[in-house]
């Protein structure tokens, strides 16, 4: 049979544009369709922007720090109008940049809702078009719990477009764009309480990096509230709410900020017209090679639910572009070793496993640890620490996991996982010569284990 395309991708997020775009350069006839906004979650309403209101929660910190190099500053104004108008600029820059990028790469851009009709056939605006593969990479969308008053509540959807500062905010969650955005809010002034069910947030990182955050942003006088749940939210006369705890407790605020997970967006898809199946938390069932139970029909990203990252929906993307049209190239996406940053003010860089991963799979492990103050406050008021951790096997002396809370985790985690990726033993971190003076140069200056 001909069919219009080789390759329907339905969803321009970062995984679906990588194959896409992968695909039309192998040769293949590739269309892609997008309801929303080119990017996806990461580009619109996710780790861009975010990582931009990031930066600019962090200046009340420089311009504070300052003073203790000299600088005399006038009396600080923050306006969020602009900092908003000129995140949209930036975001509408890159949805140019990946509409060129599609169009360029000869890819078929179609705008508007597609759903499935059969394993082979789409249909969008009215419109019905045949594939040989179709790639589902439609994301994930934030959902809020069923309680009395969520109508009152937001997600992170709404929180980038907010017309104006909230001057009371509730953020509810343990995760990290809970984290993350309740260090936003509270840097940029607004008098912020991160509310979360469990015993502590983050739960899945390393206990150290777990605790020595929420030491730091206490420090930073963040209002941490845990074993902590909402059982209603009211809308009082003034505009403002009134939240009711489960422990009977009655908090007012002016946002409820709602940021407890992520489902997939399989709204109005048409899966009911295919074989394909989902898993028992509501994710698209897929196999190695990301193929669903219809063997035409693939799916990738946040809506298989494994690594809900970004650059792993591009590895996962250009996998499928390559076992698909370019397979002497093909090779599968390795999901070990991946590092990740959480940016909380201050941030979190991780790659490998934790002390307690470790334990549990049974290595015998030593754990190396440094806490101390950054140089760069060392002429400033601030005590804020930073945490540098090594899990190291004490039979091979391989590194198996690196943590690090503190300014630019990230940027030094990234280069660290090159070397637990290629195997660095904890000798070779020894024997390797420091960069000084930096933060960086303590993960291979740590010589005593705090553990074993």
């Amino acid at each position: 049979m001909a069919y219009d395309f080789d390759l329907y991708v339905i969803g321009a997020g970062s995984g679906g544009v990588r194959s896409a775009r992968f695909a039309a350069g192998f040769g293949a006839k590739v269309a892609v369709a997008e309801s929303r906004y080119l990017g996806g979650t990461c580009v619109n309403v996710g780790c861009v922007p975010k990582k931009l209101l990031v930066y600019g929660a962090h200046f009340a910190e420089d311009f504070e720090q300052s003073a203790g190099f000299g600088w005399t500053l006038g009396k600080a104004d923050f306006d969020w109008a602009t900092l908003i108008a000129n995140k949209d600029r930036e975001i509408n820059r890159l949805n140019g940049i990946y509409r060129n990028l599609l169009v360029n790469s000869g890819v078929t851009l179609h705008e508007g809702h597609a759903r499935l009709i059969d394993p082979h056939q789409v249909e969008i605006n009215g419109q019905r078009y045949t594939a040989k593969h179709i790639l589902i990479a439609t994301g994930g969308w934030p959902q809020i719990p069923d309680i009395p008053g969520r109508e009152h509540a937001i997600s992170s959807n709404e929180a980038f477009f907010l017309k104006e500062l909230p001057k009371r905010i509730l953020v509810v969650g343990g995760g990290y764009i809970a984290v993350e955005f309740a260090g936003i809010f509270h840097g940029l002034g607004a008098d912020t309480k991160l509310l979360y069910r469990g015993e502590l947030f983050l739960r899945g990182f390393d206990g150290a990096v777990r605790k020595h955050l929420q030491e730091e942003l206490t420090k930073r006088g963040l209002d941490l509230q845990f074993n902590a749940d909402i059982e209603r939210i009211e809308k009082q006369a003034d505009g403002s709410l009134k939240v009711t705890l489960k422990d009977g407790r009655e908090l007012a605020t002016d946002c409820v900020f709602y940021a407890t997970g992520r489902r997939p967006m399989l709204d109005n898809l048409g899966l009911e017209n295919t074989a394909v199946k989902l898993d028992k938390r509501g994710f698209i069932e897929v196999d190695e090679q990301y193929q669903s139970a219809e063997p035409s029909i693939l799916a990738i990203g946040d809506v298989i639910g494994r690594v809900q990252l970004t650059p792993v929906a591009l590895a996962e993307g250009m996998a499928v572009a390559r076992r698909l049209f370019k397979p002497e190239q093909y090779r599968p996406v390795d999901y070990n070793m991946i590092p990740t940053a959480v940016f909380s003010l201050p941030n979190i860089g991780t790659v490998g496993l934790t002390e307690e991963q470790a334990r549990e799979a049974g290595h015998k492990v030593q754990i190396f640890e440094s806490r101390f103050r950054p140089m760069k406050l060392t002429l400033t008021e601030c005590q804020e620490r930073t945490l540098m951790k090594l899990v190291v096997d004490a039979d091979t002396d391989k590194v198996l996991g690196c943590h690090m809370v503190g300014p630019d985790a990230g940027e030094i985690v990234q280069g660290l996982a090159i070397a637990l990726k290629a195997g660095a033993t904890k000798r070779d971190f020894d024997e390797t010569i420091g960069v000084h003076p930096t933060a960086a140069e303590e993960f291979v200056t740590m010589r005593t284990p705090v553990a074993g």
